[in-house]
């Protein structure tokens, strides 16, 4: 038997039986011999057929004692024996002085219960003047219905019907939690136990819960780093192939080595970008918590872009009236906003200016990136900031884009309980990154 549920409720019923049956027998027939259960129905009940029995013998004989016994016998089911001090049945003759020894053996000699598994229980009684004893046999295959009444039978049922209920109810969720288990096991990574209990079972289902979601995230941040890294470093790569051989040709060895260095450089900040932001998303305990003066990191990166931007024609205008500080990593959130104002600076037409504002609303932290170029479709706003996806066919190759910039600034983002999105303002795009405001 190896069902957890067959040995609990096994075990149920048994102790339900055992206590059953033993208390009924108990409250039945006065287990406790003595003086004290001078007044227990049982002990009465013999003191009466002793009476009844002497005063038959004694009025008229063996005649009216057999009458009696006969009687009782077709009453109880059971056989009574008379005997005098001495043990010597009064009916029969015959010598009974083996009951009358067990008998007063008994506490203070007043009742004798003999339980056999194959025999009969006996009860015993001595009269008040000590001149007669009266013995009370009931054979083995009437103590059954003797002492089981159908209102025992009826909590019985419902007892077992209780325990059965109880250990469903403890069994139930194991076995949820094992089909849990086992479709996580298989490569099911959603398999939840989804417990709501608040006992010490739920608590268990609770933390196989947690432990399947930590597993799934670490799993699926090892997908997307492999994914992105695999796609990404494929164009660079063709890239740096063609540098070499422009090189290797010695036609201008110069202009190839700083292509290739550009390269690698690109290829460096990308990798760098990708594995920091899918250690953080693997890893939240691994995340910095750190004040960071927004103002002053947005400042300064408005500072560092004014070469890319004015190789392109266009300015940056940088907005701030208040010092706004939050609390995460500096380096993820360098790159998330540096990544917005890059993608800006890349759309913006030239002799056009890109306005960044910082500013405070309400508790949260707010930065602003506007450019003034054609925007995207309305159907392309909720997949901006999707990985690879490109509002139109080789938009960004011919910008030179990477195709995770916008990605990498959403994770980033989101990974400091913050949110990201883009709206069209004819003319432009504005993308706006929230942040909790540091208390």
């Amino acid at each position: 038997m190896n069902s957890l549920f067959a040995k609990i409720l096994l075990w149920f019923w048994c102790t339900l039986a055992i206590t059953l049956v033993g208390s009924a027998f108990i409250s039945a027939l006065s287990m406790n011999p003595g003086q004290s259960d001078q007044r227990a129905p049982a002990s009465r009940l013999v003191k009466f057929q002793l009476e009844e029995a002497r005063t038959a013998y004694e009025t008229g004989g063996r005649a009216e004692l057999r009458a009696f016994l006969e009687t009782l016998d077709r009453i109880y089911d059971a056989r009574g024996i008379l005997t005098d001090e001495a043990g010597r049945d009064l009916l029969t003759g015959e010598d009974r002085s083996g009951l009358l020894r067990r008998a007063r053996l008994g506490p203070s000699g007043a009742m004798l219960y003999r339980f056999f598994p194959m025999g009969d229980a006996t009860l015993a009684r001595a009269a008040d003047d000590g001149r007669y004893w009266f013995f009370f046999i009931v054979p083995r295959t009437s103590l059954g219905p003797w002492f089981l009444t159908p209102d025992h039978l009826f909590f019985l049922v419902a007892a077992v019907l209780l325990c059965y209920w109880l250990t469903y109810h403890l069994t139930r969720p194991v076995a949820e939690l094992q089909k849990a288990v086992e479709r996580f096991g298989r490569g099911d990574l959603s398999a939840r136990a989804g417990s709501t209990r608040r006992d010490e079972l739920g608590d268990l289902a609770r933390t196989f819960d947690r432990m399947a979601g930590r597993i799934e995230t670490l799993l699926a941040a090892e997908r997307r780093l492999l994914l992105d890294i695999s796609h990404e470093l494929r164009s660079p790569l063709a890239r740096l192939g063609v540098a070499v051989e422009l090189a290797r040709s010695g036609d201008d060895l110069n202009s190839a080595l700083n292509r290739i260095q550009r390269e690698s450089d690109r290829l460096n900040a990308l990798v760098g970008q990708l594995l920091q932001v899918t250690r953080a998303e693997g890893d939240p305990n691994s995340l910095r918590r750190d004040p960071v003066r927004l103002d002053d990191l947005v400042q300064q990166l408005v500072q560092e872009s004014e070469i890319e931007a004015g190789a392109r024609g266009c300015q940056l205008l940088y907005r701030n009236h208040q010092a706004l500080t939050v609390e995460g990593d500096p380096e993820l959130l360098r790159r998330a906003v540096e990544n917005v104002i890059r993608n800006a600076i890349r759309y913006s037409p030239p002799s056009r200016a890109v306005e960044i504002t910082v500013a405070r609303r309400e508790s949260k932290a707010i930065v602003q990136v506007r450019d003034f170029g054609p925007g995207v479709p309305e159907e392309a706003l909720p997949r901006l900031f999707d990985a690879f996806y490109r509002v139109e066919k080789d938009r960004d190759r011919s910008s030179g884009g990477i195709g995770l910039g916008l990605s990498i600034a959403r994770r980033a983002i989101e990974l400091h309980k913050g949110s990201i999105r883009a709206r069209n303002l004819n003319p432009g795009l504005e993308v706006e990154l929230e942040l909790p405001q540091r208390a």
